[in-house]
């Protein structure tokens, strides 16, 4: 088998992320949680923003020469960077700089390693008044999964039927916190136990088929008829919207696919509300 690439490397991860219920673009959360580097403090950017999950990020050697160790059986991140290289022009025998894309792997400080201090300055969190309407809709949801609250990250695991959001401390715009919440709480009805949902009980709904895109558009217009039913869906509809058709494009244009997705997304929030429907 061929030696991948640092840019396949890249996308396999990106992949796993989305495989795993995690959009690694879609952040309406803060961003003070987010990866850096752990002598700089500087956050990653570019595409290590999206392999990395929020954290502190050092190499071995620096792991080492503050006096820690890295935990014995962890693995390294990948984190990619740009190396110019001089290169002659075999036509004109003149030194170019050429980018050189070189790769190396971090250890995430607080979690992998043993020894080192944390450098971080928690932020402060940002106080938010809950919005009654939606609280309701989320007290109302009879057999719920289990909520949990960690930073960084937004998804639903249907083998373990478990929710983790960031806490509403963690976005800028409280609604926005409702809106993701909705939309992990419409994957969770697809659970077999629930409406038995193809999108999230399919194990070969693997990111990029038309089963997985149908229920990620699922679950963004059932929280948006959630946040409707809420009366906060003026504060995110406009970024439902564009996630909407993102996915609507990866289904090549399905004319069905509006109506269906939005009675699968009506079952969904009718469950949640306690609602009885009829087919």
């Amino acid at each position: 088998m061929a030696k991948q690439t640092i840019y396949e490397m890249v996308t396999e991860r990106i992949i796993q992320k989305l495989e795993h219920g995690v959009i690694p673009w879609r952040k309406p959360w803060n961003s003070s949680n987010q990866a850096v580097s752990w002598k700089t403090q500087k956050p990653y950017r570019g595409v290590n923003a999206l392999l990395l999950d929020p954290g502190e990020y050092a190499t071995f050697n620096q792991i080492q020469e503050a006096g820690g160790k890295v935990k014995k059986g962890a693995k390294g991140h990948l984190i990619v960077f740009w190396k110019w290289l001089d290169i002659e022009n075999a036509e004109t025998g003149e030194i170019e700089k050429v980018p050189f894309l070189r790769y190396y792997k971090g250890f995430e400080i607080n979690t992998q390693c043993e020894g080192i201090k944390s450098k971080s300055k928690d932020a402060e969190p940002i106080h938010h008044d809950p919005i009654e309407s939606a609280e309701v809709i989320i007290k109302g949801y009879q057999d719920a999964p289990p909520i949990t609250f960690a930073p960084g990250k937004a998804y639903y695991v249907p083998a373990e039927d478990t929710i983790s959001v960031p806490a509403i401390t963690d976005y800028n715009i409280k609604q926005e916190y409702y809106s993701t919440l909705f939309h992990e709480m419409i994957h969770s009805t697809g659970h077999k136990k629930r409406l038995n949902r193809p999108g999230v009980t399919d194990k070969a709904a693997a990111f990029g088929t038309e089963t997985y895109s149908k229920e990620e558009l699922v679950a963004e217009m059932g929280a948006a008829m959630l946040c409707g039913v809420a009366g906060i869906e003026n504060h995110t509809i406009e970024n439902s919207a564009s996630y909407i058709s993102s996915w609507i494009r990866q289904l090549k244009g399905d004319p069905k696919l509006a109506v269906t997705a939005a009675s699968a997304a009506q079952k969904a929030a009718d469950y949640i509300q306690g609602v009885t429907y009829q087919d």
